[in-house]
């Protein structure tokens, strides 16, 4: 995956980079040859000083304060190239010509020659230096320029970072944005701030989320539409099949065809109505039209139900309700503990017991069913929010339970866990709400 942001770092640095690299080498030219010519100019004015001794009849002999790290040699020839003062095996003069380079016992030198008319006649003149200082002050240049170079480049490419982190904040902002949403949150991108480059993006994905959002909206209310038109017919075909077997079946066969009528019936009822819930489930977004409740007092309203549920399946169902007030949709809500305590009731077995707690913990509110029926597995914990998982055939249901508990949570920000029961039996579901402070 490509990276704008590499992109303009790559285009911007690498010209930055050589054109750095220009600016040092005319840097250097203008510091350097300046030192040189002022060198050069320095051997002249030496060979300058020796040649007026000379025409003033005075021995041949260079000034007494030369030296230091340099050394310095002169040579005396007549017209011919005889030496007549000076070191011998100094390299052959060029007179008139500008200062050059040579060698003097195997060590670079550089040399200035004149040529100068005496009462003895014409005379030759070179003197020559070594290099030494020369070559110090070339470090010295090069060793400032790099580090300039390297401040400049530094604080260029900082300053290209920047600028570039600057310009890129905007689909930062966004990505940022779409990072906290949610699943189900189809909400438009906020168009204020944004660059006119990336204008038509923001647009054009906004009408992307309302196409989607229209769709979404769409299936929901064909479900939520199916499910509420199936619930009269069979909740009237429960009422007749329920009438034919009590009063009109007359063998043992038509009842018992009667009885599987019902229960098939019964798990009709029971899907239609979870499809109900899952389409309430999935309408809205998080946080819309959510108001002040307790989970407790949601509890109390379907108490009478469970306790008949259970004492019909032989199982002994007690309640733990403290105060656990939450923001949220009293319908979702009751669809998410409908769900869980009907779980419990249907996966434990005769002689069972299942508890239901609502509470606060910490900055939590709590709602948590503890069962003793056969338990999750940790290996299976993950797959059973899925819709139409199942842990076996042997209970009747859709799958589409806990499926439905998840979505719930998730429009109310809240935690599922999974663990053990009471004594490491059975099955030990706790959602965890965020806490709403005040009364419900």
């Amino acid at each position: 995956m490509s990276s704008i942001r590499l992109r303009l770092l790559k285009w911007l640095l690498g010209p930055i980079l050589l054109l750095n690299l220009v600016l040092a080498g005319l840097i250097y030219l203008l510091a350097w040859t300046p030192a040189q010519v002022a060198f050069d100019q320095g051997l002249q004015d030496t060979a300058a000083a020796l040649a007026a001794r000379l025409q003033s009849g005075a021995p041949a002999s260079l000034p007494p304060r030369l030296g230091g790290q340099d050394r310095f040699w002169f040579v005396v020839r007549d017209g011919e190239g005889r030496r007549l003062a000076g070191a011998e095996g100094f390299p052959a003069l060029r007179p008139g010509a500008p200062a050059y380079d040579a060698l003097i016992g195997g060590e670079p030198v550089r040399v200035a020659a004149l040529a100068l008319a005496t009462p003895e006649g014409t005379r030759q003149l070179g003197v020559a230096r070594t290099l030494r200082q020369r070559a110090e002050v070339r470090s010295a240049i090069l060793r400032s320029l790099f580090v300039l170079v390297t401040l400049a480049t530094l604080t260029l490419v900082g300053l290209v970072w920047l600028s570039v982190s600057n310009g890129l904040r905007p689909l930062a902002r966004i990505r940022a944005e779409l990072g906290r949403r949610g699943g189900s949150d189809l909400a438009p991108l906020p168009s204020e701030g944004v660059p006119y480059e990336i204008a038509p993006v923001v647009t054009g994905f906004n009408e992307l989320l309302d196409r989607v959002e229209a769709g979404a909206r769409a299936q929901r209310d064909f479900l939520a539409d199916m499910a509420h038109q199936l619930r009269t017919p069979l909740a009237g075909l429960q009422l007749q099949l329920e009438w034919l077997g009590e009063r009109h079946a007359a063998d043992e066969e038509t009842r018992r065809s009667v009885g599987l009528m019902r229960l098939a019936n019964e798990r009709m009822i029971r899907q239609v109505n979870q499809l109900l819930a899952l389409a309430r489930a999935k309408g809205g977004q998080p946080g819309e039209a959510f108001a002040a409740l307790d989970l407790a007092r949601l509890v109390q309203d379907t108490v009478q139900y469970f306790v008949e549920e259970a004492a019909r399946r032989g199982i002994d169902i007690g309640f733990e309700l403290a105060p656990a007030p939450v923001a949220g949709e009293a319908f979702q809500l009751r669809d998410l503990i409908d769900n869980l305590v009907d779980n419990a009731l249907r996966y434990t077995p005769r002689g069972g017991s299942v508890t239901v707690s609502t509470g606060v913990e910490g900055a939590q509110a709590l709602f948590a069913v503890d069962d003793t029926g056969p338990g999750i597995p940790p290996s299976r914990r993950s797959q059973v929010f899925e819709r139409f998982v199942r842990l076996d055939d042997k209970t009747a249901g859709s799958g589409l339970g806990l499926a439905i508990v998840r979505d719930i949570a998730g429009a109310h920000r809240a935690r599922i866990e999974l663990g053990e029961g009471p004594g490491g039996r059975g099955t030990r579901v706790a959602v965890r709400f965020p806490l709403r402070a005040g009364p419900p």
